[in-house]
């Protein structure tokens, strides 16, 4: 098939990918038939899922944007997904022409085409690996970043996939424990804390669909998200919907939680 020639051979596209479906939920046009139909069924159950993925979007702008203004020139961004618009390289950059970036995510297409879009751009790259290999991620991502200097540690929609059996707070605690004073952890998060009990049983019904797909959506409370900053300074508001973190526009409530902390 003529559109699939840039896709790696090693991928099912028969399979739903999560990275792909958010591709689709941002507008972006590398995702498949089976991503498009979970999607769907995802936009059956819950009508403002895009608009969900744009606030999440929007909250991860002016987050790099925060930091390249408190000095911060590298950048780790775990579960990247699927490059579109505004990618943190973008971002950054525009601010901070030397700012570095290192994309790690363990979707095969994601990774192809960052790659791809970052040929010739000396200061940011993609590493195929899962964020739970911390060991891996950490050694990759030193060929490009100096972590004797602070570091803006992104996981932007990623956590929720992880199940609590798989490491998630450990993963993250690790990759802390590798940054030097003065960094920085930005984190958005899928709950169902604000949901009616309508809303809780259509939620579950999309749980069901993330089940058909390479991960599993585990949403957290707020204490739990809260629980991924220990040991750090949270900037203000706090954990709070990725809507209310310091928002230059006016968006609609999302069922996503975002948060920046800092190192002392």
């Amino acid at each position: 098939m003529e559109e699939l020639k840039w896709v790696p051979s090693t991928v099912d596209v028969t399979r739903p990918s999560v990275a792909r479906m958010y591709d689709y939920f941002l507008g972006g046009s590398h995702n498949f038939e089976a991503d498009r139909a979970a999607a769907k069924q995802v936009e059956q159950i819950f009508p403002g899922v895009a608009q969900s993925a744009q606030a999440n979007r929007s909250f991860l702008r002016r987050v790099v944007r925060h930091l390249v203004a408190e000095g911060v020139d590298q950048f780790l961004d775990l579960g990247s997904g699927i490059p579109t618009v505004g990618n943190v390289h973008e971002i950054a950059q525009q601010d901070n022409p030397s700012a570095r970036v290192v994309y790690v995510d363990f979707e095969p297409v994601a990774v192809s085409h960052s790659n791809a879009l970052l040929a010739g751009n000396d200061h940011a790259t993609a590493l195929l690996a899962d964020l739970r290999a911390t060991s891996a991620v950490l050694a990759g991502a030193r060929e490009t970043l100096d972590f004797s200097r602070p570091v803006g540690v992104l996981i932007i929609a990623a956590l929720h996939f992880v199940p609590d059996s798989e490491g998630p707070y450990e993963a993250v605690a690790e990759y802390v424990a590798n940054l030097s004073p003065g960094s920085y952890l930005a984190i958005t998060h899928a709950t169902w804390d604000s949901l009616t009990d309508t809303e809780r049983a259509e939620a579950d019904e999309v749980k069901k669909i993330y089940s058909s797909s390479d991960n599993q959506l585990t949403p957290r409370t707020h204490a739990e998200v809260t629980r991924f900053f220990d040991g750090l300074d949270l900037l203000e508001p706090g954990v709070v919907a990725v809507n209310d973190w310091r928002p230059d526009s006016f968006e609609d409530h999302t069922a996503i939680y975002g948060a920046v902390a800092r190192k002392p």
